[in-house]
């Protein structure tokens, strides 16, 4: 199985790159201020950003985002986010690598749960997260979208 890292500051063109070839949604625009989230991420104790690489060529990604909780007896939860494959990779464990990465990195900052939303409607998708360990239909997912301007 392809190991997966955490991600380091100069991974953000090869990280650029892989949004790219996954048209998952667009990247942050223009560079500099795709480079000033970057930092903030980077620097928030409470996110996470794995990757899974080939060669020098980032291949998967997932962020997992901590909270603190005062309920579940103070036990925080996550949510992942951001959960992308290149295409072409796909299959190979790279994106298995990375969601791994980031459950056993919620279990040892001692997370009750992860959560995760899909937008996607392919089910070789939720196949692909039942596999990892998420269990569909315990909860309901509610989405507020921004009101337009």
């Amino acid at each position: 199985m392809p190991n997966a890292r955490p991600a380091l500051a100069a991974d953000l063109p090869s990280l650029l790159e892989l949004f790219r070839a996954s048209e998952v949604s667009a990247a942050a625009e223009p560079r500099g201020r795709a480079e000033a989230i970057w930092a903030r991420m980077l620097a928030h104790e409470d996110v996470a950003v794995f990757v899974s690489a080939m060669d020098d060529r980032i291949v998967a990604t997932c962020m997992l985002i901590m909270a603190p909780n005062l309920l579940r007896d103070g036990r925080g939860y996550g949510f992942l986010e951001n959960v992308v494959t290149h295409p072409a990779f796909r299959g190979q464990g790279h994106g298995r690598a990375v969601v791994s990465a980031a459950l056993a990195t919620a279990w040892a900052k001692d997370c009750h749960h992860v959560l995760l939303q899909s937008g996607r409607k392919d089910p070789r998708v939720h196949r692909f997260y039942e596999g990892c360990g998420f269990i569909p239909g315990l909860r309901v997912g509610y989405v507020a979208q921004r009101p337009r301007e």
